[in-house]
């Protein structure tokens, strides 16, 4: 099968970044794939955090890609197009999760729609963002419309999609694994010593600081926790929102000496010592999508406790694989915290290992053929 993948790969950071990369290693395995990835992604002042660009030592990449296409530069957005036409691909595999690449995916589609008999195919990272409105969900509907095929990582986000565009061949899977991160075990005890931390429980809060990921609502939730246990909650990522606001949260709750807040990109490097280093992940999300750090945590064997919304209640399995609480609920969070103290951690770890099958990049390559089938 011949396939053409359009997405961010290195020197572009995040999520993303990764999943394409990875979905073009494992789709080239088996098919014909060309990979055209970005020469300019977001114009500085539309970014929230410090960079775009992976400071990683250590990097997920790939030589055979051809970084094409630029967001701001119209030509390049028609070379991608015309390039398509030329190769004539049985399919062409599209990321979508934000507005901003409207324009640009709809100038190739149109001209792929008018040239070509290639059929897209959307991976749905967000159906609508994070942060919605009208106009965004507008935004959505106009490019996802023009999708052939369509592929999602959650029952919820299917009738998200649905409800945007009504029936289409949709096939739902789980956000696969980031095992790529886990470059071999490092102790507990020699995790701790390279981020400088030496207590004996550590829970952890990873990745970029936004509203939604409810960060507030686990800080609240620690006075609770420490009137039981000696715990550390260590809080590794980019402030997007006003870091201020948080550390007043910190200081007024009387939490900072068992709160530390390390405010920056975590390079591929340096991720497994927080991991390793941690107990436990929580993810006290407000609202959710998709999001492919619950992988990361099995990806190291590790529980997580996660609110009970979107793709989150799909993945943690309670009691078995993790916990899940309600969103907003700093009680039930610090409740869940205790229980995972006072519960089997290795029969957890043991429940993970055996569910990790689900996470396969294989899978996600099986779901892509069986739309050309």
């Amino acid at each position: 099968m011949r396939i053409y993948l359009i997405g961010p790969t290195y020197p572009f950071r995040g999520g993303i970044a990764h999943y394409t990369t990875l979905l073009y290693k494992t789709l080239k395995k088996k098919h014909d794939v060309e990979f055209c990835s970005f020469k300019r992604q977001y114009p500085g002042f539309l970014f929230p955090g410090k960079t775009d660009k992976d400071c990683s030592g250590f990097v997920l990449n790939d030589n055979n890609v051809n970084s094409i296409l630029d967001s701001l530069n119209p030509f390049t957005w028609i070379k991608v197009a015309f390039k398509i036409i030329k190769d004539n691909p049985d399919i062409t595999i599209i990321p979508w999760w934000v507005i901003f690449w409207t324009p640009q995916f709809l100038t190739i589609i149109f001209l792929l729609k008018i040239f070509s008999k290639t059929r897209i195919l959307f991976i749905c990272h967000n159906v609508a963002e994070h942060e919605a409105n009208f106009t965004k969900t507008l935004l959505s509907r106009l490019v996802l419309s023009k999708g052939d095929y369509y592929i999602v990582h959650s029952a919820e986000e299917k009738k998200n999609l649905i409800n945007l565009i009504g029936n289409r061949p949709i096939k739902v899977t789980f956000h696969p694994t980031y095992e790529f991160f886990n470059t071999g075990e490092i102790s507990k005890n020699d995790a701790k010593a390279k981020i400088g931390i030496n207590d004996e429980k550590i829970v952890l809060f990873f990745g970029f600081v936004r509203e939604y990921k409810g960060l507030k609502y686990l800080l609240e939730a620690m006075p609770e926790i420490l009137k039981k246990i000696d715990v550390r909650l260590l809080v590794a990522g980019e402030f997007w929102d006003d870091k201020d606001e948080y550390l007043k949260l910190i200081e007024n709750s009387g939490t900072g000496g068992n709160v530390t807040v390390i405010d920056k990109y975590i390079p591929n490097e340096e991720l497994p010592f927080y991991f390793y280093a941690s107990d436990i992940v929580v993810l006290p999300y407000t609202a959710v999508t998709g999001s492919g750090l619950v992988q990361m945590a099995y990806g190291f064997n590790k529980p997580v406790i996660a609110t009970d919304i979107g793709s989150l209640s799909e993945i943690v399995i309670d009691k078995e694989t993790g916990f899940l609480v309600a969103p907003k609920s700093s009680s039930e969070i610090s409740s869940a915290v205790l229980r995972f103290y006072e519960s089997s951690e290795d029969e957890l770890i043991e429940n993970i290992k055996k569910k990790n099958h689900r996470f396969s990049w294989d899978l996600l390559v099986e779901k892509i053929e069986d739309f050309v089938r």
